[in-house]
């Protein structure tokens, strides 16, 4: 058994998982600085310099509120509901390449936890499974308020992801890969996959922030009728891993984003530079880093411009548009390609 490799691994999971722990707390701070900008005020300025530690300060209150579990709900599925959403939340970035390869030692590690050939899938099926975290929240509240919201959600989620998965059949067929490192890859070596999918990328950017819950369709969360939604019977920690999975799936929505249309970890003359292999790795994953924070500031951008839809719209949306481009998108590609050939 090769203990070091498995150094390694454990090493690389624990920085991506602290990573996006921390991107996710930091999220909360940029997501209200947004906000305050847009609508002319300040934001957080009180908890340190510009209020930067704020976001720890949230994190104490959550950890030493009160935990209150209703007395007619159902107590194991009611505390697996946030534990469900946030393990999906942080399984997804398994698969990401966060970087190439480092050597150190005269050992060669790549910065992807688990480089599979069918990293794709791995993510649509662990995605899939989020929606399980909602509904068992929802339901085990014993609330019609919660249960409602949670139906929205999964009804949401479910209509979305075809549309996701459509968009990406097409740049799958113009990739001819699942792995997400060899999408890298064959940007790295050409032009970036949005020259070649504009249009699916629009689809997959809109279902985004469908699977995300995040404005315009957060539908599951409409205080106005739902009082809160899904999360409404949830205190302390347990609304802190709803709350902190919604920022994870942000980061990471964002990271597969840039890695499937904007070159990764990649970037113009990364590879005429003339510098260490070593440095190279490190600014092409400070170039994805980068990506990533404007992904995830077009979505806060997003949530305080644009009003909610009505959940008819939202269904209209996702069935009646998202869907049919998808499938005329995958067929021009396909067109395409076979004139190509």
């Amino acid at each position: 058994m090769d203990w070091v490799f498995i150094v390694e691994k454990l090493a690389l999971i624990s920085g991506v998982l602290a990573l996006s722990l921390g991107v996710a707390m930091y999220s909360t701070w940029g997501e209200r600085k947004v906000a305050a900008i847009i609508q002319d005020r300040r934001g957080p300025n009180r908890a340190g310099f510009m209020g930067l530690l704020q976001p720890l300060a949230d994190g104490g209150k959550l950890f030493f509120k009160e935990e209150i579990i209703p007395t007619n709900s159902h107590r194991f599925l009611f505390i697996l509901g946030p534990s469900v959403a946030m393990l999906v939340a942080c399984m997804t970035s398994a698969v990401i390449p966060w970087g190439d390869v480092l050597t150190i030692a005269g050992r060669q590690i790549p910065l992807q936890v688990a480089d599979i050939n069918i990293g794709i899938l791995y993510i649509f099926g662990v995605v899939s499974l989020g929606v399980y975290g909602i509904m068992l929240g929802g339901w085990a509240s014993n609330n019609k308020f919660s249960l409602l919201a949670s139906v929205r959600a999964a009804s949401q989620i479910i209509s979305y992801e075809l549309a996701l998965g459509l968009s990406l059949i097409a740049l799958l067929m113009f990739t001819g890969s699942l792995s997400l490192k060899d999408i890298v890859e064959q940007q790295r070596h050409g032009l970036w996959n949005i020259v070649y999918q504009p249009l699916g990328f629009i689809i997959f950017l809109v279902c985004a922030f469908a699977e995300c819950n995040r404005t315009p369709f957060d539908l599951p969360e409409a205080e106005n009728e739902l009082n809160g939604g899904y999360h409404l019977e949830y205190s302390s920690m347990k609304l802190g891993f709803y709350l902190f999975a919604e920022y994870i799936n942000m980061f990471i929505s964002s990271a597969l984003m840039a890695s499937l249309y904007f070159g990764g970890y990649s970037f113009p003359g990364m590879d005429s530079l003339g510098l260490a292999p070593n440095l190279v790795t490190i600014l092409g994953f400070v170039a994805l880093f980068i990506k990533i924070l404007l992904f995830l500031f077009f979505f806060m951008w997003v949530r305080w411009t644009i009003p909610r839809f009505r959940y008819d719209q939202l269904m209209r949306l996702g069935w009646n548009i998202m869907i049919p481009l998808a499938l005329v998108n995958m067929l021009i590609t396909g067109a395409i390609i076979l004139a190509r050939q």
